[in-house]
């Protein structure tokens, strides 16, 4: 769910582009092959049947390609790329964007791409990093960022550009750095991944573009091309306009960006920019485990024998985190019991408060904290705005993998025992997540939906033709058989209205 969370986040802000700045962005391939990765399967399915086919495709065979169990993600895929102004149709055949259809090909096939995709640099660099560099140094910036926003106690605040942004993005409020504290939406960000996490940022950033006169399309257009780059490599700056050269400073401060030193001619892009439209496995977590605690700044000084390490002293004397490459391990280190107790193998100080933010803590050892998931925890958790599935979602990213094992065992020998059991798989024992949501249900009495009401039918089949269509597709959320009424989400409004257009009106 939580690899999710930025997708959904990003296609909704590119969905509500203009057309006019839509059509910009595809005259970037880079760009083009970023929004396919991000489009649903079924989008990218119709996409990919589509692009070498230089005939129109018409509307009635986009039904025929898809079994009628899917018939919702098909609804979902072609409404996604419908948004995106990569579809159109006439109501009777539909046809791709030429400019999207022609970049995406090119990239395909490898033709006509220009430095769409980063100009590598041609000369070796003299004090060229290793990706084992990149990654502690990526880790060091981006977990400041965070220990800053639980409270603790640095001897060097994030720059004046992050700390804007905190406060534009709403994640924080306060004047000075020393009055700043978080926000519930700040609660929240602290538990999504790490691509959502980077992406929120980004689009507070976006949002501000015009502010900062800077060019939305050619900011996002650098940050598409980031995703693409291969971790490792340094690019040259000569190719970037003057709004990604000021692009390229400010996401220095946040970790996807190195450069030996602000006037350097080339830059590497560091994991959590390589992966940003992708779901490969990132920094893994914000609040991962980091494997050393804060340092003092009277301690931090920072001497190197080899060329990589000498090129990034600066950075990292200047920083009060100190991560080792250990920091980038994807092992988690929380166990949970039956019985809501919890232990979590970190020393970490940034981990420890996020789990404060739902778990009462009880005892702390040198690489041990002890607690428990209570009522009173969850709820003061769902009152900063965490919700029940960020909380379970944390759980199981971060479980152990010693309970991971078990599980996988436990699992194993129900289908020995039962190989036709619908019984899914289970990371955390199910009265734990059960008992979290119920917490959650006791202040979610009451809920609201936007949406439209259909009523007033002209006869039976209409009703039953319309209401079966929009229960099919996932977007009815109330009816009543008996006074021929049903109420559909926002979003689904559309596709029914299109749907009685489609099949009805011929009829008649």
């Amino acid at each position: 769910m939580a690899s999710n969370l930025f997708k959904l986040t990003v296609n909704d802000y590119l969905e509500g582009l203009p057309e006019a700045t839509q059509s910009k962005l595809y005259q970037s391939p880079a760009t083009c092959l970023a929004i396919f990765r991000l489009l649903p399967n079924l989008a990218k399915f119709y996409i990919m049947t589509m692009i070498f086919n230089e005939k129109p495709v018409r509307l009635l065979d986009l039904d025929t390609w898809v079994k009628p169990q899917k018939r919702a993600e098909q609804v979902e895929g072609i409404r996604s790329i419908k948004s995106l102004h990569i579809l159109k149709d006439n109501g009777e055949v539909a046809v791709l964007n030429p400019k999207f259809r022609e970049n995406l090909k090119n990239v395909l096939t490898g033709v006509d791409i220009g430095v769409s995709f980063g100009a590598p640099c041609e000369t070796e660099d003299s004090n060229k990093v290793d990706i084992s560099f990149l990654d502690t140094y990526a880790s060091n910036k981006w977990e400041t960022i965070l220990h800053f926003m639980v409270g603790t106690e640095l001897n060097e605040f994030p720059s004046k550009g992050v700390l804007h942004l905190l406060r534009h993005s709403g994640l924080m409020t306060g004047g000075t750095p020393k009055a700043m504290v978080i926000t519930n939406e700040g609660f929240q960000f602290l538990l999504q991944d790490v691509n959502a996490q980077i992406w929120t940022l980004l689009l507070q950033y976006l949002r501000m573009a015009e502010s900062l006169q800077m060019d939305p399309v050619d900011v996002l257009n650098f940050i598409f091309m980031l995703g693409s780059l291969e971790l490792g490599k340094d690019y040259s700056t000569s190719v970037l306009s003057e709004t990604q050269l000021n692009l390229l400073r400010d996401l220095k401060d946040y970790g996807l960006i190195y450069q030996r030193k602000d006037s350097s001619k080339r830059f590497y892009p560091t994991r959590l920019a390589t992966t940003l439209t992708s779901d490969a496995t990132t920094l893994k977590s914000a609040s991962t485990a980091m494997s050393q605690v804060i340092k003092s700044a009277t301690t931090t000084t920072t001497t190197s024998s080899n060329k990589g390490n000498t090129s990034g002293s600066q950075e990292s004397s200047s920083t009060a985190v100190s991560a080792a490459s250990s920091t980038i391990e994807n092992a988690g280190s929380i166990i949970i019991e039956t019985n809501f107790k919890l232990y979590a193998y970190t020393n970490s100080p940034l981990q420890i408060a996020i789990l404060n933010l739902f778990v009462h803590l009880k005892s702390r050892f040198a690489n041990l904290v002890t607690g428990q998931i209570t009522r009173e925890s969850v709820r003061k958790a769902l009152l900063n705005g965490i919700t029940a599935e960020q909380m379970i979602a944390y759980l199981e990213t971060h479980a152990h993998p010693q309970l991971r094992k078990t599980a996988e065992e436990v699992y194993q020998k129900k289908i020995q025992y039962d190989a036709n059991t619908n019984e899914k798989f289970h990371l955390i024992q199910p009265n734990i997540t059960d008992q979290i949501k119920l917490w959650q249900l006791e202040l979610d009495r009451i809920l609201t939906w936007d949406g439209y009401l259909f009523t007033d039918f002209s006869n039976e089949e209409e009703y039953q033709v319309l209401q079966s269509y929009a229960e099919e597709i996932g977007v009815m959320l109330w009816c009543d058989h008996n006074k021929r009424k049903f109420f559909v989400t926002k979003e689904g409004n559309a596709q029914v209205i299109a749907y009685a257009n489609r099949k009805l009106r011929k009829g008649k």
